[in-house]
């Protein structure tokens, strides 16, 4: 791996990226990965939130993870694949130059997760264009992975799962960062619970304590079988 190997990890929203992948993001930090994340809206409006301090709890969470954080001017519950957001992410895509992109699985109840799948994949494309009017030099990031933060209550099969075992309470820390998400007053604290049981039981798939499921849409092959868990 080079000294400078790039990621950049898409979400709809401040805490998707978080959720799905927080774990993995650790991990590559911990192997000198240079990781972006790229929020396609600032979330709001929420019940609680506003767009302060969503920016304050993305912020935190960002800090906790190591990583460096865009957010784009995207409406939330309004997100849609238009050749206008395909060339925001297509810039975004060129600035970062990542080798490896982490994308929304593409099928979800949420609207606003399956229109960042479809953009963001046509925003990859985008960014390798010529003559295209966009800001920065053509880039492809060679491999695109898609990450589990789901609406429907389905059993993805994955292409592979990643160990986070060394990172699951740090992870949990970054999504608390979320206090206007996740709190007593919304009900929903338990989620932060069944984040662990989720990661816990993909663990138990490959042998260890906590494990964090990806889906690639090609084939991924391996140098040697050393990789394995």
């Amino acid at each position: 791996m080079s000294r400078h190997a790039r990621a950049l990890a898409i979400g709809a929203h401040p805490d998707d990226v978080e959720i799905g992948m927080g774990g993995t993001i650790l991990a590559m930090r911990a192997e000198g990965y240079e990781v972006w994340i790229l929020d396609l809206t600032d979330g709001e409006p929420t019940p609680m939130g506003t767009p302060e301090r969503r920016r304050q709890e993305a912020a935190a969470a960002a800090e906790i993870l190591g990583v460096r954080r865009i957010t784009l001017p995207l409406k939330n519950r309004e997100l849609m694949d238009t050749v206008e957001a395909r060339r925001m992410v297509a810039e975004v895509i060129r600035e970062v130059r990542p080798e490896l992109l982490f994308l929304h699985y593409w099928e979800d109840a949420h609207p606003d997760h399956v229109a960042a799948c479809r953009l963001s994949e046509a925003g990859r494309f985008y960014a390798k264009l010529t003559k295209a009017g966009l800001a920065g030099e053509p880039f492809y990031p060679r491999r695109v992975f898609h990450f589990a933060a789901i609406h429907y209550r389905l059993h993805l099969k994955p292409s592979f799962i990643l160990d986070i075992s060394a990172y699951i309470d740090q992870k949990l820390e970054a999504i608390r960062c979320y206090a206007s998400q996740f709190n007593v007053e919304r009900g929903n604290i338990g989620l932060l619970e069944e984040i662990r049981e989720e990661n816990r039981y993909w663990g138990s798939l490959i042998g260890c304590a906590y494990g964090e499921p990806f889906v690639c849409r090609e084939e991924i092959g391996l140098r040697g079988v050393g990789a394995l868990v």
